[in-house]
């Protein structure tokens, strides 16, 4: 099976792609997108489209997605036949004719009034990324547990012993990017699952790339599908490579 994925017509002006990665979500996918187009239609200043990046699930949620794109003409697929965050986003976005490209969780666990100052860093402020973070100042955060508290500053504080970065919070899925800077980072990012987000902004910092930080308010899911144990390895892994690998220059 190869990647498939619809061609949507660019329209006029500045266009925003916001890419929701997902694996087995036929159940929380068409209130997410539900949800997600309101908020757009009622506050986005710039011109939209919503890309669904189906990573090889096993479930409906390719049929679910398939509908949602007949029901709303701003809503695309993209259908994968390996699994991956990661892998999504780079099929997503390395085929992007978009200005900002944006990602963020299917779960919306990050509250959507801190997309517009996303966007507006990369197409009025000239950043090449903006990421939403969960522990910068002003942030807020409800619903979770301590174990993920602990393990997210434990992880957090890791990459600055490490890398010396001034970057707050890797991992928090509400990121954006120009499509510039996703050419030139993309093909250097080796992960191609959950780590994608660390490695992907430790290249971007190390190599002179400008990144905007928002705080946002952001609310535990429950139901995350998130392995912690391997995410952890996966990420470790990671780490040390970059660290001891030597970090990739960009072309």
């Amino acid at each position: 099976m190869t990647n498939e994925r619809d061609t949507p017509a660019r329209p006029l002006g500045p266009l925003v792609e916001i890419v929701l990665p997902v694996y087995n979500e036929e159940a929380d996918l068409p209130s997410s997108v539900d949800t997600l187009i309101a908020y757009l239609q009622a506050n986005a200043t710039w011109a939209w489209r919503i890309l669904v990046a189906d990573n090889a699930s096993t479930d409906g949620t390719f049929t679910v997605a398939t509908a949602l794109t007949a029901a709303h003409p701003e809503v695309h697929v993209l259908r994968l036949a390996q699994k991956g965050r990661g892998r999504a986003l780079k099929a997503a976005w390395l085929a992007s004719d978009a200005d900002v490209l944006c990602y963020m969780d299917v779960d919306l666990s990050t509250n959507l009034n801190a997309l517009p100052p996303l966007v507006s860093a990369i197409l009025n402020d000239g950043y090449d990324l903006a990421i939403g973070s969960r522990l910068a100042n002003g942030a807020y955060v409800s619903k979770r547990t301590l174990k993920r508290e602990v393990i997210s500053r434990g992880y957090n504080l890791l990459i600055k012993s490490l890398f010396w970065t001034r970057i707050t919070d890797m991992q928090c899925g509400f990121k954006a990017l120009s499509r510039a800077a996703a050419q030139r980072l993309l093909p250097k990012v080796k992960n191609n699952a959950f780590f994608l987000d660390t490695e992907m902004l430790l290249i971007a910092e190390k190599r002179g790339m400008r990144i905007r930080e928002v705080p946002v308010a952001w609310e535990d899911d429950p139901d995350s599908r998130v392995r912690l144990v391997a995410t952890i390895m996966e990420d470790l892994r990671g780490l040390m490579r970059l660290r001891f690998g030597g970090m990739p220059r960009l072309d």
